[in-house]
């Protein structure tokens, strides 16, 4: 059924607000205002908080930087020595020690005059030491050689026992005998000289290290 109020609106009751929308509404208001007060916390005491811990990362960065950086350094340092030890590994690996061989290749020559088999004297002498893979060239051990003998079979009995001696250890085998007869001179001892040339070419480093050079 319709009702029409036909009062004036001043005399009109008013509508009130009912309980429901009244906790409805606190509870809404309650609500805001944690939030806001949450929030406040958050922008004020949180914040703080991590200003300080920031502050204190920032100084314990400041006192570890140097450390960090003295670190990288010696890593540095340890990099360039340990190339250094490989570089010098590497050179000292093919580096024959002439002193040794020099001596050896002098004492054959005296053991060889001392039981008369051969009296042999050298000219000069000429080592050199390379590398270049492409060529097969590593160098090689040249001297210029006399056996006061006669009897040319004494140097080829020296070139044979050089090839099987412990210096010829890193090089190839020399070339075949060789040489020439000075003139007979009986003021002169010895009165016949054989001439004949010495060389010998280095085997690769490889090579030398199996034979154990």
């Amino acid at each position: 059924m319709i009702q029409i109020n036909l009062l004036p609106e001043e005399l009109r009751p008013q509508p009130g607000i009912t309980p429901k929308k009244a906790a409805a509404l606190a509870t809404g208001a309650l609500v805001n205002a944690s939030l806001l007060a949450w929030w406040g916390w958050l922008s004020i005491a949180v914040g703080q908080r991590v200003d300080m811990d920031l502050v204190q990362v920032k100084e314990q960065m400041a006192g570890l930087t140097p450390q960090v950086d003295y670190h990288r350094a010696l890593e540095t340092e340890h990099r360039v020595y340990e190339s250094r030890e490989q570089t010098l590994g590497g050179i000292t690996g093919e580096r024959i020690s002439w002193t040794q061989k020099i001596d050896e290749f002098v004492d054959l020559a005296h053991l060889g005059s001392d039981t008369s088999q051969y009296l042999v004297w050298f000219g000069n002498l000429n080592v050199t030491q390379v590398s270049d893979d492409r060529r097969k060239d590593y160098g090689s051990l040249r001297a210029e050689g006399f056996s006061g003998t006669g009897n040319f079979a004494n140097v080829a009995n020296y070139l044979e026992d050089l090839e099987e001696s412990h210096f010829a250890k890193g090089f190839n085998p020399p070339a075949p005998p060789e040489g020439s007869q000075s003139k007979i001179d009986e003021e002169l001892t010895p009165s016949e000289v054989w001439s004949f040339p010495v060389e010998l070419s280095l085997k690769s480093p490889e090579e030398r290290n199996n034979d154990g050079v």
